[in-house]
């Protein structure tokens, strides 16, 4: 990675000051969580995560890892946004309302300027967090700095920080929820098991071009999956996770049938069109 990359997202956060990183345990805002303790220190970098049914306890446990490893001083924190029943509804806007939860109780345990791992990358997506970042006044150091997603995973191989500069992409549990279906832990904890459980079967490593993404829709669940992945699932070995699948569903989710398809970013959202 060019050494004027880094020099960019210094400045940035040199000019920042002491700072509060959102992190959740992705590549982005890990990698910028680094980095800002390597700059700014342990007494101006605080690190603050959310934990939360709709967060996988992977995700936090690898924060707490990276917290002790580095010297990170870090607060684990509960949203709350599981006690908004804005969120609950899952409406099309449903990240702003997860954001402004989470950006409203970083605030109460900091007045430092909150920073998140957005990346340029992400500006080209519809974010609704990013309506609840502008409320809040957090900054975006890689936007700033001119990052894009391949640049900030070269950034954590830089820094050192193995495994982590090649994590798939993973929004949140609740992002596989069909927009207007409620958002319920028991649905999420369904999620996370049918990803573990289709992972597992396959036998495959993480990687950046990895995806495994349990979809609860009105018309049943699906499972999609990156096109290697799909390939690897012959009809017999679909029919019997299927079964599986649908043995572990949970009470509140009706009877469904599960289907094998194709991964596509924000599939479960719908916007006016039905997908």
């Amino acid at each position: 990675m060019s050494g004027d990359v880094l020099q960019r997202l210094n400045d940035v956060l040199l000019e920042i000051g002491p700072l509060a990183v959102a992190v959740s345990g992705g590549v982005d805002s890990l990698t910028l969580a680094e980095t800002a303790h390597r700059l700014l220190g342990a007494d101006r970098a605080l690190m603050v995560h959310a934990a939360s049914p709709a967060v996988p306890y992977e995700a936090t446990q690898r924060v707490r890892d990276e917290a002790a490893r580095a010297g990170w001083t870090l607060r684990v924190v509960e949203a709350g946004e599981f006690a908004d029943p804005s969120y609950r509804a899952n409406p099309v806007n449903r990240c702003f309302f997860c954001k402004t939860n989470l950006y409203g109780t970083i605030r109460q345990v900091t007045d430092r300027t909150m920073v998140s791992g957005a990346n340029l990358d992400d500006l080209g997506e519809y974010r609704p967090g990013l309506d609840a970042a502008r409320e809040y006044s957090v900054r975006h150091p890689y936007v700033e700095a001119g990052l894009h997603k391949a640049t900030v995973r070269a950034l954590a191989r830089d820094l050192g920080l193995g495994s982590v500069a090649e994590l798939p992409a993973a929004p949140c549990l609740s992002s596989r929820v069909e927009t207007g279906i409620r958002i319920e832990p028991e649905t999420l904890a369904f999620i996370h098991a049918v990803e573990g459980l289709v992972s597992r079967s396959l036998e495959a490593g993480i990687g950046p071009r990895r995806a495994v993404r349990c979809r609860v829709r009105a018309a049943g669940i699906v499972v999609e999956l990156d096109p290697d992945s799909l390939a690897a699932l012959d009809s017999v070995r679909q029919a019997a996770l299927s079964a599986e699948i649908r043995a572990g569903a949970p009470a509140n989710l009706p009877e469904a049938s599960v289907r094998f398809a194709a991964y596509r970013t924000g599939s479960a959202f719908l916007t006016g069109t039905v997908r």
